[in-house]
């Protein structure tokens, strides 16, 4: 697949070719998108950055293997020393125009002061659990990265929060506690992104923010986190869609906010189903959710999707689900599942005629404009 400004480019040689831009207009266009496109990783940074992280991962599985025969205060200067060495190392490496390779230093770095907590932990018999053990190993790593101002150190600190959120929640044999300290953890690291520059974190957290309420409806609340849930993803995907500029520059998430919203809609309405697929006598709520979720899909595709390649391919995929979630609950009536199918078949049938009669005179409308 052609990157982004290779695209940008075959499309202003056409527009200079159609006429629709002079020669020299072109040429401005195409030396802004050389001088702004993004420096891809050759090879053999590619190469030294693993290189680097094996590098990492081989001393601190030498200095675990022989912890033993390694004296107390040697282990604690090598442990140190390789958290040095790899935020040092790392920064020099930056300033040489190697980023890749600095980069990866700073992460092995983050990994070395986690591995160090776990063996001076051991080593000295400190007490505490692994989930506090991942606070501390997070707060350190967010701290580097807005020092460092990194983008690959603030996605590791999402992961080590996402990693954090997992065990508080899945804690099956201790007491039930759920994560909510994660909701402070989310909005902190959502603002450290904006310093750092890093557009992957926040898509992460808020992909993490839909599991959080997952497990937030799993305890025993599912029609009071699933309902709200899908009135806000709603209203969510409204605004992004009725604002795109405005909204993008705020989230700054590349105009995919409406996938998210999207997500977490979906998401929503699967939980609410769910809850009442288990009951015969819940069967006409069950339905009306469908129904909502096939107008909320197909909104979806008509309001964005034609913007976005990965909205259409989850609102198909959500279709999907929903087509095989009617057919399993509906299963005891086939007749009911068949008008239900044919009564979506006539209802997207009719929009389809609609969407495709108002795109035509769009279409014809903006031919007009041009010809003008």
């Amino acid at each position: 697949m052609a990157s982004y400004s290779t695209r940008v480019r075959s499309d202003i040689a056409r527009w200079v070719e159609a006429g629709l831009i002079d020669a020299s207009t072109g040429q401005v266009l195409a030396r802004d998108v050389e001088a702004n496109q993004r420096a891809s990783l050759s090879f053999g940074s590619i190469l030294a950055m693993m290189a680097a992280l094996l590098f990492g991962a081989a001393i601190l599985i030498f200095v675990a293997a022989n912890w033993e025969a390694i004296p107390r205060l040697v282990r604690v200067i090598v442990l140190f020393a390789v958290i040095l060495a790899g935020y040092v190392g790392g920064a020099v490496a930056k300033t040489r125009d190697h980023a890749a390779i600095g980069e990866a230093l700073w992460i092995i770095a983050a990994a070395a002061f986690g591995g160090s907590m776990a063996l001076i932990g051991q080593m000295y018999h400190l007490s505490g659990d692994e989930a506090s053990a991942l606070l501390v190993w997070g707060a350190g790593t967010t701290l580097a990265a807005v020092a460092l101002r990194s983008n690959p150190l603030t996605i590791a600190a999402v992961g080590i929060a996402d990693a954090w959120m997992v065990l508080k929640g899945f804690d099956y044999f201790g007491r039930h506690d759920l994560p909510h300290l994660f909701l402070l953890m989310a909005a902190v690291l959502f603002a450290v992104s904006f310093w750092t520059r890093s557009q992957p974190a926040r898509h992460l957290i808020l992909l993490s923010l839909i599991f959080y309420l997952v497990l937030l409806a799993v305890d025993d609340a599912s029609l009071t986190v699933a309902i709200p849930l899908v009135v806000g993803s709603a209203a969510l995907f409204a605004i992004a869609v009725a604002a795109p500029g405005p909204v993008d520059r705020i989230v700054q998430l590349g105009g995919r906010l409406p996938l998210h919203a999207l997500i977490g809609f979906l998401t929503g309405i699967a939980i609410i189903q769910f809850q009442l697929a288990g009951e015969s006598a819940h069967i006409a709520a069950f339905t009306a959710a469908s129904v909502v979720a096939i107008i909320g899909i197909v909104a979806a595709l008509v309001l964005a999707g034609r913007e976005s390649r990965g909205l259409r391919w989850l609102a198909y995929a959500g279709f999907a689900f929903e087509l095989a979630m009617i057919y399993v609950v509906t299963l005891q009536s086939m007749l009911d599942t068949a008008g239900f199918f044919l009564a979506a078949a006539v209802m997207l049938g009719i929009l389809a005629l609609i969407i495709i009669r108002v795109e035509k005179r769009m279409k014809a409308t903006d031919q007009k404009g041009v010809a003008a």
